[in-house]
């Protein structure tokens, strides 16, 4: 697969199954990671991985953080949470390390992360193995942060699923008209 090909034919894949990607396979979706576009070189990211019963107890997190904020969550809704983090073999967690700098914005340092994050989701796609960046409210709580070991200077950017893909998914077509324009300073 040529870059052009993996950077227009990529697309999220939603159903995952084990297995869950090599020890090389990750070291090169983190190595691809490392080529974020990143001002002051500061490497403002770091990465979790999530598998095997570690993926039973991060449901269980999720649970546990949603019952401080609604202790009446119906039986559906705590199946639903304890059951999230299996929708694939491994979750890879991507994370914003904020540092204090004189010339790199916080927001700066967040795009970074949110570059690399995406690095290993197309590095993924080109070794054939699948990935679906999720996000959602359960990223911004403070206790799945601490439950996840997450310093006070470190936010979460998305929850990497990866796995093989259970189908065949084909990149849809977009009309750029709806998102590139040219500007002409008139």
């Amino acid at each position: 697969m040529d870059a052009i090909e993996l950077l227009t034919q990529r697309t999220s894949c939603g159903m995952l199954e084990a297995p869950a990607p090599t020890a090389k396979q990750l070291e090169l979706m983190f190595q691809a990671a490392s080529r974020a576009p990143d001002h002051g070189l500061l490497r403002p990211y770091r990465f979790l991985t999530i598998q095997g019963s570690a993926l039973d107890r991060l449901g269980q997190l999720y649970l546990d953080a949603s019952l401080v904020k609604n202790p009446d969550i119906e039986e559906a809704q705590r199946n639903r949470l304890l059951n999230m983090p299996l929708r694939a073999p491994m979750i890879v967690v991507a994370i914003a390390v904020i540092q204090q700098h004189p010339k790199v914005p916080e927001i700066e340092q967040v795009m970074t992360a949110a570059c690399a994050a995406q690095a290993v989701v197309q590095a993924a796609y080109a070794q054939g193995v699948g990935a679906m960046w999720r996000s959602g409210d359960l990223m911004f709580d403070a206790n799945v942060q601490k439950g996840l070991g997450l310093n006070d200077n470190e936010e979460i950017v998305g929850f990497i699923y990866l796995g093989q893909p259970m189908r065949d998914r084909q990149a849809p077509e977009m009309d750029q008209s709806l998102y590139v324009a040219e500007w002409t300073g008139e």
